[in-house]
């Protein structure tokens, strides 16, 4: 992941140990994660059993961690990247909601783009 994309908030994936040191205590015993995404200071994080969402809210360590676990989950949309939306996107959505309950942006990376959208479809499909 470039500079530029941690600048403007873009997900590239990271080491999952990166995150570890925060989720470490909520996971289950049973529970691995499975992959990593930073966004400058945030997480995504996909476990086993859920999806989990770190804001890393500001100069101290306040946190606010969103846990989603993918039987919620009934689906997601991509919108890929085009010539003039520089970003492509991931929306979550959890049972009968109109509005995505999550929404990645994943700058024009289609490798992440795809990894998410398959690890998604895995988990939800399992």
């Amino acid at each position: 992941m470039s500079i530029f994309d941690r600048l403007t908030g873009k997900a590239g994936k990271v080491d999952n140990a990166s995150a570890m040191n925060v989720i470490q205590d909520i996971l289950t015993s049973t529970e691995e994660v499975v992959s990593t995404y930073k966004l400058i200071r945030d997480f995504i994080v996909f476990t086993n059993k859920r999806l989990i969402l770190i804001d890393i809210q500001g100069v101290g360590s306040k946190r606010d961690i969103q846990s989603v676990p993918y039987k919620s989950i009934s689906r997601f949309t991509i919108e890929t990247a085009g010539t003039t939306d520089l970003d492509a996107e991931i929306d979550i959505f959890i049972s009968s909601a109109t509005e995505p309950i999550i929404r990645l942006e994943l700058g024009r990376n289609r490798d992440n783009l795809n990894e998410i959208a398959r690890t998604l479809a895995e988990e939800i499909l399992g």
